[in-house]
Parts: structure tokens; sequence; C-alpha cells
């Protein structure tokens, strides 16, 4: 699940060699045509298209959010690690820790219908539990006893009240899917809820909202 790259464009700057692996080829495309010096290739995060034991490091920035199985794709990076080898992934904090997360699970909650189909997930707040996530992950072959999980809060710099509204809207994945099979009616009192709650965040010419994130690290061992 490497998206765009940025994070590989990181690792590479600090001296490994990155792999990346997305499951969307446009996506795929994209990285190589921002980062071509790095390898890019399409792949299934719960199926890895590489041998056991291949490498150092496994990278997963939000993609855990993005697959109907997280907890076979966590599987697939203990298969894929060298012993010694780490796992290191994000998935955002639930909404009573993450004040931009609750401005728009809130504006949802309150006008959006909630019953249209979407493809299977998980839920969007994933191991938003420390215990939960040690546990998963001990289950998939890891270490339990060496994972770190960290929760960090950060701004994020928008130049409007609508911005996070229309990132959510024609960014996403999740959001995005369940936004664009809302009514124009429900769609539009969404919108006046998020960008209420942005609006409560001003800040110099625009608005600083806080997202907050669970960083999590684990080691296998053998």
């Amino acid at each position: 699940m490497c998206g765009p790259g940025y994070v590989f464009e990181y690792v590479r700057n600090l001296g490994a060699i990155p792999t990346g692996i997305d499951f969307s080829e446009k996506m795929v495309g994209i990285a190589k045509r921002m980062f071509p010096e790095i390898s890019f290739r399409r792949g299934d995060a719960q199926n890895l298209p590489v041998g056991n034991e291949s490498f150092d490091r496994v990278l997963i920035n939000f993609g855990l959010l993005h697959v109907a199985h997280p907890e076979q794709a966590c599987a697939e990076a203990c298969r894929v690690l060298k012993a010694g080898g780490k796992f290191g992934f994000t998935v955002w904090a639930g909404p009573e820790h993450n004040p931009g997360a609750k401005i728009v699970n809130d504006a949802i909650q309150a006008h959006a219908d909630l019953n249209v189909k979407l493809p299977e997930g998980p839920p969007h707040y994933l191991y938003g539990d420390r215990e939960e996530c040690r546990k998963v992950l001990s289950e998939a072959g890891f270490a339990g006893q060496t994972m770190t999980y960290r929760t960090h809060l950060l701004e994020w710099q928008l130049p409007s009240a609508s911005f996070l509204f229309e990132a959510e809207r024609d960014a996403g994945v999740r959001t995005t899917g369940l936004l664009k099979l809302q009514t124009a009616e429900r769609l539009d009192a969404i919108r006046k809820a998020i960008e209420s709650g942005v609006k409560k965040y001003a800040k110099g010419d625009g608005f600083a909202v806080p997202f907050a994130a669970h960083i999590v690290v684990v080691m296998k061992l053998k």
C-alpha cells in the first residue's frame, strides 16, 4: 500500500533500498512518475507477491484501513520480514482523541444515510485499542511484547473552512465512497456541519485542525 510513494522517498533518503507495492495500478503509475528512481509494483497487501523473509522492514502508512482483512495484511508483513525485522504502520486515532476526525464523524453521524452499500472494509478506527492491536500482531506471528504504540497529534493547516469537506469528498477512500452515495440535501448538510466544526480552529489566515494518529512498530523475532 505505497500510495503515491512519499514514505518510500523518505526512507530512500535515509539510505534504504525500498520497494513500493500498491493494489491500484493507477497509484503505482503516479508513484513511478513522482519517484522514478524507486521500484514500485502492483500487488495485494493481503497476498504480497514476494518470497518469505525478503525484507528488513515493512511500512504501511494508513493502508491497513483500505484492505478487507487487515489481520491478513499483518500476517503477510510478518511472512516477508527477515528475523529481527520490524513492521511499522499508522492508523487514525478515534474521534475521542482526534478533534479533526470528530468533526467529520459527528457530521456524518448526524446527517448521512449510513445504510448505503459500500465494499467490505475494517472499522474506521482500526486498532484503536493498544491491547487489541498487540493481540492481532501476536496472532500474525510478531513478538507482541516488542510492540511500541504511540499517539501523535499534529495540526493540519487548512486554507479554508470548506477544505476538509472537499478533501473527504474528493481525495479519500472509504469516506469518499460514503459521501458519493448521499443525496444532494444530505451532502450539503454534512458540508455545513464540517465547515462549522473547522471554523472553531481559525488561526491566522486559515485554520489549524488537530488530527491524531497511532504509530505502531513491532518486531519479528524468528
